[in-house]
């Protein structure tokens, strides 16, 4: 898969090796000389160019690439490649890095962003998720696909400890991804039995997270 990321600083060039290592073909694109640190991220194809520039994304193909990663520490630029990268070149999955929070609501398909990532947010749902038990925690959104990636821990006095995965009938537009037990990952069967302390790990609407705690959690 051959990537391009607009952004090279850390956080680009971060990205770039770890994609590099799985395997992929990545384009670090930035605008200022001094982010050109070739020798830093040696294997990957290097641009001077604007991303917010056709001409620059003419020069680097980017109706070849699957994936475009706006990653600069300006939330206009990650915008503005954004948009490009869809509407001009079609890039299929387009993520989009948020600087600041109240920039957040922008990040959307009328942009041409698939998947906004915002470390506020992030980091905020991680701490949630640590010290929450039985409460439905939203850890990312999917936003192309209107979808959110929820955890729940399963208190001791969970509606479903005991039951097995089938009998725990789910809300229409979720799914249940995996549980994580004792450090493991499981992937969710038929015949699991749900245990205290698990925690779920559900694909699902905004609207079925509501639903969700009400499959899974006693209210008062």
């Amino acid at each position: 898969m051959r990537v391009a990321i607009a952004g090279a600083g850390n956080v680009g060039r971060a990205i770039a090796r770890e994609l590099l290592d799985n395997g992929h073909q990545v384009l670090l694109i930035d605008r200022d000389p001094k982010a050109l640190k070739l020798e830093s991220v040696p294997d990957a194809e290097w641009l001077l160019a604007d991303a917010c520039e056709v001409t620059s994304l003419d020069n680097a193909k980017l109706n070849t690439c699957q994936v475009l990663i706006a990653a600069t520490g300006d939330d206009k630029v990650n915008l503005v490649a954004s948009l490009l990268g869809k509407t001009e070149y079609g890039v299929p999955r387009v993520v989009a890095r948020v600087n600041h929070p109240k920039n957040e609501w922008l990040f959307d398909a009328s942009w041409g962003v698939d998947v906004a990532v915002s470390t506020p947010r992030i980091i905020s749902a991680l701490v949630e998720e640590a010290v929450s038990v039985g409460d439905v925690v939203r850890l990312f959104s999917f936003k192309k696909g209107e979808a959110n990636l929820v955890e729940i821990t399963l208190p001791d006095d969970s509606l479903c400890v005991g039951k097995t995965v089938e009998e725990v009938p789910l809300p229409e537009n979720s799914t249940l991804a995996a549980i994580v037990r004792d450090g493991r990952v499981i992937s969710a069967k038929a015949h699991d039995v749900f245990s205290s302390g698990d925690e779920l790990l559900f694909v699902a609407s905004a609207a079925a997270e509501t639903q969700l705690k009400a499959c899974f959690i006693q209210t008062a």
